[in-house]
């Protein structure tokens, strides 16, 4: 059984506006409640290294990979490494859409699948889906605060 989880929330902000917040790996820790720490080069095939807080627990280090870059449509996705026999693997894209009139879309998929999914739902499932809300929403306010 799979974990997904889907989020969305409109922007009083440009969707540049957006997209910069969501490419500027090194504000990160100013804002992001998940990814307290970032850094990739967003080409496909780079790591992506993050420091994730999925409390109660203490943050963690975690290395994924640039799957796919999109600049122009203004979206990125990447993925872990998968375990042997695919037990596991996972996806996130986030993506951010214009709307006109100074306003964006920013919308946010994470999916963990593979026969291990069940355990990870079990035991993280609350939290992650938890934390990639709170990133969502984070994700607006930082961008309404950083539009002109």
């Amino acid at each position: 059984m799979s974990l997904v989880t889907d989020n969305s929330i409109e922007i009083d902000a440009p969707a540049d506006v957006v997209w910069s917040v969501l490419t500027d790996f090194d504000a990160y820790h100013e804002w992001n409640p998940f990814q307290l720490d970032c850094s990739t080069t967003l080409t496909p095939g780079a790591p992506i290294d993050m420091k994730v807080d999925l409390g109660p627990r203490p943050p963690m280090r975690q290395r994924e990979f640039i799957d796919e870059v999109d600049e122009d449509g203004r979206w990125f996705t990447y993925r872990m490494k998968p375990a042997p026999f695919r037990l596991i693997t996972s996806l996130r894209r986030q993506s951010v859409v214009d709307l006109g009139d100074g306003r964006s879309r920013y919308d946010s998929h994470f999916e963990i699948n593979g026969p291990l999914s069940v355990v990870v739902k079990a035991l993280m499932g609350r939290e992650l889906v938890a934390k990639f809300t709170k990133t969502t929403e984070a994700v607006g306010r930082r961008a309404a605060e950083l539009a002109p």
